[in-house]
């Protein structure tokens, strides 16, 4: 645990789910610099007496610190939520003091301060300024905030063409601040997203179908090659058996589980709400109605009974915000073991260098390659 320090108090705060091993902080030197120019660093401090919106806090610093305003998080992520519970908690924040949005809410209906930590994917950053943007006045406070590297002329870009004129500060401590005037006369266009397109042929049940993207998934415009590798050599089953698609995207692996065996069951989770509406619109398209389906943002298999899974397939993350860890895909890994029955299997593919072997030969005590080219491999662990 941390402690962030502003003038109006300090707070201890974590990631989550919490890990006493992680070296990571809940806020960077972005988060620090935004709450001081808040506080008036450049002048008099902003008036956070209207509705106040806070997009893309990662793990709830901001909202927790500015809780006294009643803020609303909007954010993508189950995880950045469930952070957010957790450190107003330890604070003595009390339930209901932040109102918790996902980005696929409908937005206040005024915004009269709009706070955004500019995220990883521009495309997200693009779909939730259109969708913010009706929302926000002339006298609407804008300021955006991130790493050095976070920020680009490409963002910028994407502030004034959605919401007015744009410009950044200085530099401090390797963190820069957007400040945006809203201009309610400019034709910004339609939002782009959510986009499609056509599955290639080759990739089993789902060859040639048309899979639904909202912004901000991984691959929002192709099939990644881990992906299409999995579908070229996913398990043959029949019968009726519960699948679980973990860490979904857009579904497209447990869309051909489905399609291949019309008796399965199957969940898909994804920690990324725009994730789950990708993957329910294409499974909608695309299976049969009477098909079972679940879909649930979850932290891993978190939200899962124990022993109540067949199958398991798995195209785990290597990173987290831009941070790479393998944090994710051992939780992954421990959460379906938990979840499998006797007999149940996990299938997960990755690159041959991050060797998931090891990790599923402790934890399952047994693990096979499957298929394997030069670059990736799908592993298969039985739970016994």
């Amino acid at each position: 645990m941390n402690r962030l320090t502003t003038s109006t108090g300090e707070f201890d705060l974590t990631r989550f789910p919490e890990n006493p091993r992680d070296p990571l902080r809940a806020w960077d030197a972005a988060d620090e610099y935004l709450l001081r120019a808040l506080e008036g660093i450049d002048g008099e401090p902003t008036d956070l007496s209207g509705t106040v919106v806070v997009l893309g806090d990662r793990w709830g610093a901001l909202v927790t610190a500015l809780a006294d305003h009643r803020p609303v998080q909007v954010t993508d992520s189950f995880l950045a939520q469930q952070a957010t519970l957790a450190n107003m908690g330890r604070n003595g924040v009390a339930d209901g003091t932040v109102r918790l949005h996902t980005t696929r809410d409908a937005p206040p209906d005024r915004i009269d301060v709009l706070l955004v930590r500019v995220p990883k994917s521009l495309a997200l950053l693009e779909d939730q300024l259109h969708r913010l943007a009706p929302h926000v006045h002339a006298g609407t406070v804008v300021v955006g905030a991130g790493m050095v590297t976070e920020i680009h002329t490409s963002t910028l870009k994407l502030f004034e063409r959605i919401l007015g004129p744009t410009k950044t500060s200085l530099a401090v401590k390797k963190a820069r601040l957007i400040f945006c005037s809203p201009d309610p006369e400019l034709r910004r266009g339609d939002n782009p997203w959510p986009r499609s397109y056509a599955l290639p042929e080759g990739v089993g049940a789902v060859s040639n179908l048309t899979v639904t993207n909202h912004a901000g998934i991984f691959c929002a415009d192709r099939l990644d090659v881990g992906t299409r590798f999995l579908l070229r050599n996913l398990p043959r089953r029949r019968g009726p058996e519960h699948v679980v698609d973990l860490g979904c995207g857009n579904g497209v692996i447990g869309l051909a589980a489905a399609l291949a065996n019309g008796e399965a069951q199957v969940t898909f989770i994804d920690e990324s709400y725009q994730a789950l509406a990708s993957a329910q619109a294409t499974f909608q398209a695309n299976a049969d109605a009477s098909t079972a389906a679940t879909f649930l943002a979850a932290d891993g298999m978190a939200g899962v009974p124990a022993a109540s899974v067949d199958l398991v397939l798995n195209n785990p993350p290597f990173h987290t915000h831009r941070a790479t860890t393998d944090e994710t895909a051992w939780r992954m890994f421990n959460g379906s073991r938990s979840a499998l029955r006797r007999g149940g299997e996990l299938w997960v593919v990755g690159n041959r260098h991050l060797g998931y072997h090891a990790k599923l030969r402790r934890l399952f005590g047994n693990c096979e390659v499957a298929a394997s080219d030069p670059k990736f491999v799908v592993l298969r662990a039985v739970k016994r």
